[in-house]
């Protein structure tokens, strides 16, 4: 059985608005205090530190001059408490231990601990910090061919679903929920309101609005029974899969939490929902999954939802983070794009 998740704790919270820095000094103060935070890890100051990805945390490449390489992560304040990021770092390590699948490796400190704290002057705050072993691989790209490596992701999911149920959490273990009111809901959802979408305009907000109430009417028709919803991954788009070789290889394990596993079908074509080979990857998605678990035909049916519900939290998530690379890069035009999925959606399940 699948436990209630527990509540996340709001006491690491943001001491100084980001607005208050400018963002070229914000990235310098960011660079400075991943630096800083090399000698709690017992590495030299003369590493190569350089950022690789700044979304919700910022990630950064570190280059030990002997030749070793990391990946450290520096966390966003006020998004994840302490005990949430120790709980992502208990799963995923779990995950790996267990050979389930390849995942980051946490690092200790010096005092033994995978998760310090560092400072900076310029933040007010203390921040977390995580050092991760590097793991090789790519990222693959939408325009690859990628039926195979999505038969492997559906085969991997299912593998980390099945261990997961059985899986004894540590005590007091906390993840984010993400169901329909945290993703969609009016109240406080977890990346904001998707009617703050870039471009939105009121026909549009029409449009999205029925779409949402339509999603929410059938995830309450498909309930939350511990077979259908538990702890997942969440994140499980191109830019958090390393393919090596014959594996794919799991990164980035901030957003996992208690949801739909089938919203684990959705994720991998997140942001590129729109592409004509997405069902075809949809496909050999569940072609893998099939290898490990069963898919019920409720399960089937339904990841059309969790693909438009998916789309329409990424329009809530662009508007939340305009400051991010991403979010600029995709902007009006993926508010635009979502109109005729929500559309087809409506038509087919109206």
């Amino acid at each position: 059985m699948i436990s209630q998740p527990q509540q996340q704790d709001a006491s690491y919270t943001a001491a100084i608005p980001a607005a208050a820095l400018g963002s070229d000094r914000k990235l310098d103060v960011l660079q400075e205090t991943a630096r800083s935070a090399l000698s709690q890890y017992g590495l030299p100051p003369d590493c190569a530190v350089n950022l690789i990805n700044l979304s919700e945390n910022a990630t950064y490449r570190v280059d030990v001059p002997d030749g070793r390489r990391m990946a450290m992560r520096l966390h966003r304040d006020g998004y994840h408490s302490e005990t949430a990021i120790r709980s992502e770092l208990a799963w995923l390590t779990a995950l790996r231990n267990a050979g389930v699948v390849a995942t980051p490796q946490p690092l200790a400190g010096r005092n033994g601990d995978a998760l310090q704290r560092v400072d900076h002057p310029a933040l007010g705050r203390l921040r977390h910090v995580v050092l991760f072993g590097w793991e090789d691989g790519e990222e693959p790209a939408i325009t690859a061919v990628l039926h195979r490596p999505f038969e492997t992701l559906g085969e991997i999911t299912a593998l980390m679903h099945r261990f997961t149920r059985s899986w004894p959490r540590p005590p007091g273990f906390e993840r984010f929920t993400w169901d329909f009111d945290t993703a969609l809901g009016e109240h406080n959802p977890h990346w904001g309101s998707w009617r703050l979408g870039m471009g939105m305009d009121s026909q549009l907000e029409r449009l999205f609005g029925r779409t949402v109430t339509l999603i929410g009417q059938r995830l309450l028709r498909y309930g939350k029974g511990p077979e259908r919803f538990g702890l997942i991954h969440g994140d499980l788009r191109l830019a958090n899969l390393l393919v090596d070789g014959e594996a794919v290889k799991v990164i980035d394990f901030d957003d996992c939490g208690f949801g739909w596993s089938m919203y684990d079908a959705a994720t991998p074509v997140s942001f590129y929902e729109h592409e004509p080979q997405t069902a075809d990857l949809i496909e050999c998605w569940k072609t893998g999954y099939r290898r490990v678990l069963p898919l019920a035909k409720e399960d089937e049916t339904e990841i059309p939802t969790f693909v438009i519900l998916r789309r329409l939290l990424l329009v809530a998530w662009i508007a939340s983070h305009a400051e991010t690379d991403l979010a600029r890069s995709m902007g009006v035009a993926y508010t635009e794009g979502t109109a005729p999925l929500c559309e087809a959606y409506l038509s087919r399940f109206s």
